[in-house]
């Protein structure tokens, strides 16, 4: 056999390097920018969509809280202790993302030019809502959808074909876009003709636009949506803007689709409209009777000018927020019927909050067919599911408990009366923004425990509930069948 020694040369053979497959992970990550981004979401995503989103949603309010924290936020920095300055803007940052509207300060007074921007943005990111924008993102990173996040934006869209959700998510960031665009339009010729200048109309119709179709509620006005209480025309802007947002894109997907078709509207879009028909007419006939003969909000007004507020009234407790009235100067009998209405809220996969317009039609439904002595609940043609019948269920005794507590643990709290602090809690779970002041008078702990309640509103109890949940439980088994005595 041949030695090889010192100087020799022999020919070097290539060979292929095997790469354990981690390890090229790991490469791949790195070679390819952004590829890292989009990989870590997708393991979070496969552990639980859910509680990604849910994390994702707290995070962006973190961060805007620390911008509303800085002193170029304050129209007059040390005017407040840092404590309070701390609780005003975390509370203003939920109000903000969760779209609601409540605020402890008086937004034109406390907070200065860039504040405003930033509430201004909090509200349009928090109305694209997080389970959107996170694939949105996961879009322009990876340049496609992947599986886990379709599967993600099908639960914050309500798509029924997941291969449908990419153009389903384009076409909703389009959709807010485009109607926030022509809310503007709509309301900037207002607002010079009201004397503001060419850049301040522009601001305004803006915000407002922002503000009413993402259902938030906010003003930067003195006195509120009262400033524009004699002004028909911006408030049936405001009021366009709120109800179109809170019916949720599905049903205004199916309607821009289908519009000339009624017939071929899916069960959602009709028992949203037919949901939110009957308690906006109800909700006016009673709203008329309670305040046409109230001296302290409408009972010295015009007949004409009554119906427009009423109208603008009924709309709000959608989860509008704006208010041309003062809550406090309403009767007893008002106070309890928007409570209804605001925990009842808009439409699914909307602006809205509350436990959702379908939820009750589907109780309705279901207590209906039961005293017919129906086995099954019919709807237009069709037959509702025992499990859409549970969820319902499941979800009014969520937000009834998540409001029972909250009223309890404020009224410990601060040193208000039920009805008011019923009203404050009813408004921060259906992510309202309608306030009896107490958000205004509420100590620190109080401000904290609301944006608490608005948080858990604007995430809903469902994709809490499977956030809390590691995994779905079935058992191999079931017990004897036998029916107690109830009612």
């Amino acid at each position: 056999m041949a030695q090889l020694t010192c100087g020799d040369s022999v020919p070097v053979r290539s060979t292929m390097v095997l790469v354990p497959k981690k390890s090229q992970q790991r490469l791949d990550r790195f070679l390819r920018p952004g590829r890292w981004v989009r990989d870590f979401v997708d393991d979070l995503a496969l552990a639980s969509p859910a509680r990604l989103a849910i994390g994702s949603f707290v995070a962006v309010v973190i961060l805007f809280a620390i911008l509303l924290m800085l002193p170029a936020s304050m129209r007059d920095p040390g005017s407040v202790s840092d404590s309070e300055h701390i609780a005003n803007a975390v509370f203003v940052a939920v109000s903000a993302v969760c779209v609601t509207g409540l605020t402890p300060v008086v937004t034109e007074n406390y907070w200065s030019d860039f504040g405003v921007s930033v509430i201004t943005a909090g509200i349009q990111v928090g109305g694209l809502g997080i389970l959107t924008l996170a694939s949105v993102l996961g879009m322009a990173v990876s340049r496609r959808l992947g599986v886990r996040q379709r599967l993600i934006a099908q639960q914050a869209t309500s798509a029924l074909n997941l291969g449908q959700v990419g153009t389903l998510l384009k076409t909703v960031v389009i959709t807010i876009f485009t109607a926030e665009a022509i809310l503007a339009v709509l309301l900037f010729p207002r607002f010079l003709i009201r004397g503001a200048s060419l850049g301040d109309a522009a601001w305004y119709s803006i915000f407002y636009s922002i503000s009413s179709f993402n259902n938030a509620g906010f003003t930067i006005h003195p006195g509120g949506g009262a400033y524009f209480a004699s002004d028909p025309w911006i408030l049936s802007m405001l009021m366009l803007g709120v109800f179109v947002g809170a019916l949720g894109f599905p049903v205004v997907l199916m309607i821009a689709m289908q519009w000339n078709r009624p017939k071929k509207w899916d069960l959602h879009t009709k028992l949203t409209l037919t949901t939110t028909s009957l308690v906006l007419a109800v909700g006016l006939l009673l709203l008329l009777i309670f305040e046409s003969g109230n001296p302290a909000t409408l009972g010295d007004k015009s007949a004409g000018h009554t119906f427009v507020e009423i109208l603008f009234m009924a709309v709000m407790p959608r989860s509008g927020g704006f208010s041309t009235m003062e809550i406090a100067d309403m009767s007893q009998s008002s106070h309890l019927l928007m409570d209804i209405m605001m925990f009842i809220g808009g439409g699914s996969s909307s602006t809205a909050g509350g436990i959702k317009v379908t939820t009750v039609a589907v109780l309705v439904l279901a207590a209906l067919a039961e005293a017919r002595g129906l086995q099954d609940v019919h709807v237009f043609g069709r037959r509702l599911t025992s499990s859409t019948i549970k969820l319902s269920i499941s979800i009014l005794l969520t937000g009834a408990t998540i409001v029972f507590i909250g009223t309890l643990l404020l009224l410990q709290i601060s040193a208000e009366p039920l009805d008011r602090v019923l009203f404050e809690v009813i408004s921060a779970f259906g992510t309202v923004g309608l306030s009896s002041g107490v958000s205004a008078t509420a100590p620190v702990p109080g401000l904290y425990l609301l944006s608490v309640i608005m948080l858990i509103g604007r995430l809903g109890t469902i994709t809490l509930a499977a956030a809390l949940s590691m995994q779905d439980t079935v058992r191999l088994y079931r017990y004897p069948e036998e029916r107690p005595v109830v009612g």
